[in-house]
């Protein structure tokens, strides 16, 4: 089985400051962790396990038995309660230790105790429990494994936290490939065995979308997953890369001819098309397998879902928006391009304002009752679409660079700034850019609210009724 742990950044600093001793002893904690279980990996064609850190816990201090540079024992009374809180919620308990001399890797030691643990979990929980031991090896190298039974943990080859950046603190060697050896040039080879490794989703493929995922392929990124449920028209050929007229008058799906575009270049990106809504459960397994996704729709509801899925399974959503807006009396008024980072910590799109609850309703409606819309709409219950709005390849393309460019700013930090830009507009047609502030809401149950972040699976999906 195949397993992988993503730490929301937030909590990795908690466990370091929760473990680093003066007196250089060893010290431990628990951590519960949200269950992100993917029935098919769309690229392994395999069951998947990724972990998602959801609450870190200290060890009553009345538990503690003792501690030296080279052991820490504790009384489990704490950890039994642990072990119920997490069958009784749906998450995955965990232990964390340190070893603060840097001996690299569990010791016998950790074998024989994390055994016993294991051991406890499945008395209190049952055949179907499941333990995850971190280590903190010095100040911040990171190991961690995963016990299904008493004989041998499965080790946990990738580690990445979510925050300010996307870190990977357990990758893969680098492995040169000629056709990237400039970017390596700029960036090292090992960014380039990072976005070999990278699953990428790309939701909405039209102008920027198409634009996107062709950058993405091109960066070298190893696993691309297309989702739109659109066909190509003649309208969309001065804009959707890869699409030619024959394609239009096929009626081809736009996934269909973004995925053509990408495997012909011979770059050896796996690319999956899904002609489906982002909310189709169908496609869930492909989203959920993601380390990162773009959001290039340009509906409400798809924007407020990404939002809600940003949080809930700890995948960075990088939403794109172009708003060109011509002048009545000649000239543009305005003609922006807009890029947003969603994560845990980061102001989220409703209180942004960027999405409107009640615009995603109406196209709810649309699209699984259009008699029912167009009544409503003929009664002026929903406000009805209204002319299409105007598009260049240009700033689509331009608006696609600027995200993904982001996308390298959180794993190279290329601009020097140690972090992400939450939200950046750049002026097309003023040649400005700069960055934008938000004030969370306090009510805001998805970014001020910790109670989602990390939660991974839960019924029903995102904890949406509807």
């Amino acid at each position: 089985m195949d397993v992988e742990l993503t730490l929301q950044e937030a909590h990795q600093a908690e466990l370091k400051h929760l473990l680093h001793r003066e007196d250089g002893t060893e010290a431990a904690a628990y951590v519960l962790y949200g269950v992100n279980q993917i029935g098919v990996d769309p690229w392994s064609r395999q069951g998947r396990l990724r972990l998602t850190s959801f609450e870190i816990i200290s060890i009553p201090p009345d538990d503690a038995v003792s501690a030296s540079e080279r052991h820490i024992t504790w009384r489990t009374d704490s950890y039994v309660s642990l072990c119920r809180r997490a069958a009784e919620e749906g998450l995955l308990p965990g232990i964390v230790h340190s070893h603060p001399g840097g001996f690299p890797d569990f010791s016998t030691q950790d074998d024989q105790n994390e055994r016993e643990l294991f051991r406890l979990a499945r008395n209190r929980n049952g055949d179907e429990a499941r333990l995850l031991s971190l280590l903190l090896i010095g100040k911040d190298r990171l190991r961690a494994r995963l016990w299904v039974d008493e004989k041998t943990p499965i080790e946990i080859g990738t580690i990445r936290s979510v925050g300010t950046q996307l870190i990977y603190t357990t990758v893969g060697a680098a492995t040169p490939e000629a056709a990237f050896d400039r970017q390596a040039r700029a960036f090292g080879a090992g960014l380039n065995s990072i976005l070999r490794g990278l699953r990428v989703g790309v939701v909405g493929c039209g102008g920027t979308g198409s634009a996107t995922a062709m950058l993405l392929a091109r960066l070298g990124v190893g696993q691309i997953a297309l989702f739109d449920e659109d066909i190509v028209e003649v309208t969309n050929l001065n804009r959707l890369h890869g699409a030619r007229r024959a394609d239009a008058d096929a009626m081809r799906p736009k996934v269909e001819v973004v995925a053509r575009e990408i495997s012909e270049l011979g770059l050896g990106v796996r690319v999956r098309a899904y002609q489906r809504w982002v909310e189709d459960p169908s496609v869930r397994d492909a989203l959920k397998a993601c380390d990162v996704i773009f959001g290039c729709t340009d509906d409400h509801g798809g924007r407020l879902f990404l939002n809600r899925f940003a949080h809930f399974y700890l995948v960075p959503v990088i939403d794109m928006g172009l708003a060109i807006e011509p002048s009545p009396e000649g000239g543009l008024r305005d003609m922006s391009a807009r890029v947003t980072v969603l994560t845990p910590g980061a102001p989220c799109l409703m209180c942004r304002g960027v999405v409107d609850a009640q615009a995603a309703g109406e196209e709810a409606l649309r699209r699984n009752a259009p008699a029912e819309y167009e009544r409503q709409k003929r009664e002026a219950y929903v406000r009805g679409g209204g002319n299409p709005a105007p598009a260049v390849v240009t700033f689509t393309t331009e608006t696609a660079s600027i995200a993904v460019n982001e996308l390298l700013q959180g794993l190279v930090d290329y601009r020097g700034e140690g972090r992400w830009a939450w939200q950046r507009v750049r002026r097309l047609d003023r040649g400005e850019e700069r960055r934008q502030g938000a004030k969370q809401r306090s009510d805001c149950p998805i970014c001020v609210d910790t109670h989602y972040w990390g939660r991974a699976d839960v019924e029903p999906f995102l904890d949406r009724i509807s």
